[in-house]
């Protein structure tokens, strides 16, 4: 009968590690499901995400926009496209054209700046004022920096001063303890006036 029990339970618990396997197994299934779906999510961001989407809109709107605008146009485009170009532009030769593109972009970076070089034209006449201004600002500075240095250093000393009288502290509590454990009675006089101590036990 032993044995039959022992068989049994053994049974049962190999039939719940089988068990418990099989859950383990359809939770990884479970989990790799979701990764593979992870992964096409992310493959097909750009296809179906509301922000790509969004932006593809945005973008398919403003080309309808255009070419909605050059519809609107077009006959006056055709009659421009139509029109004989005179004096409107400069012949170049091929062999030119790439140093043509180096000097527009030059030309586009001088515009771009040329606010910027036209105020410091403008501010040359008033160079010396300016400069007189800096050397102003720059004495002033100096003496801010020394009044600061010597503030930094009263603040130091001061600090030094404040630990001393700290240190002190602790002494003078011990001195005022010791003449009041032996009843030591100090006369209210000047720190120069040499008057022997009393003590209530003289008496």
């Amino acid at each position: 009968m032993l044995n039959i029990s022992k068989k049994s339970a053994s049974c049962f618990v190999n039939f719940s590690r089988l068990q418990q396997i099989t859950n383990i197994q359809a939770e990884i299934y479970q989990k790799n499901l979701e990764i593979e779906l992870l992964r096409l999510e992310k493959d097909t961001a750009d296809v179906v995400h509301p922000f790509f989407l969004a932006q593809k809109c945005h973008t398919l709107q403003s080309m309808s926009n255009h070419l909605e605008a050059v519809l609107k146009e077009k006959r006056s485009l055709r009659q421009r496209l139509m029109k004989p170009i005179c004096q409107e532009n400069l012949p170049i030769e091929a062999i030119y054209h790439r140093y043509m593109v180096h000097l527009l972009e030059l030309a586009v970076n001088f515009i771009e700046k040329l606010e910027t070089h036209l105020e410091t034209i403008r501010n040359i006449p008033h160079l010396d004022a300016n400069l007189k201004n800096m050397s102003k600002a720059l004495a002033k500075m100096d003496i801010l920096v020394t009044e600061t240095e010597e503030l930094a250093e009263n603040i130091l000393k001061w600090w030094e001063q404040q630990r001393e009288v700290s240190s002190c502290i602790p002494k003078i509590l011990t001195e005022e303890n010791y003449l009041h454990k032996h009843d030591i009675i100090m006369p209210p006089l000047s720190f120069n006036s040499k008057v022997p101590i009393q003590t209530i036990n003289a008496k």
